[in-house]
């Protein structure tokens, strides 16, 4: 029982110093037959928002440098300093009508 607690414990006290999924680059896509589908309007659109945002102090809270760049003749959201975070992308993507996300 008192290990139990002790690792409620710890768990608790370490929680919130778990590494955030942080990535340089992402992109819109809808699951069509069981693909991914590059969704090009919904990819700019998130990529705008997001650049836009500011909820905090956290590194995905802001993205000063989200730009949308063509990478292999793919357009995607980038940032160098890595800014975007995959919740929050998918969050973008489904605002602007894609089904999700993916990122490096």
């Amino acid at each position: 029982m008192h290990f139990t607690s002790t690792l409620i414990f710890a768990t608790t006290l370490l929680a919130p110093f778990a590494a955030a999924d942080l990535h340089w680059s992402g992109l819109c896509v809808d699951n069509v037959g069981g693909q991914n589908v590059y969704n090009d309007a919904a990819t700019k659109a998130a990529c705008t928002a997001y650049a836009a945002r500011n909820t905090g102090s956290e590194q995905w809270d802001t993205c000063p440098d989200c730009v949308m760049q063509t990478v292999g003749g793919l357009p995607s959201c980038n940032s160098p300093a890595k800014h975007i975070g995959g919740d929050e992308l998918s969050y973008y993507c489904e605002q602007n009508g894609a089904g999700g996300s993916i990122a490096d």
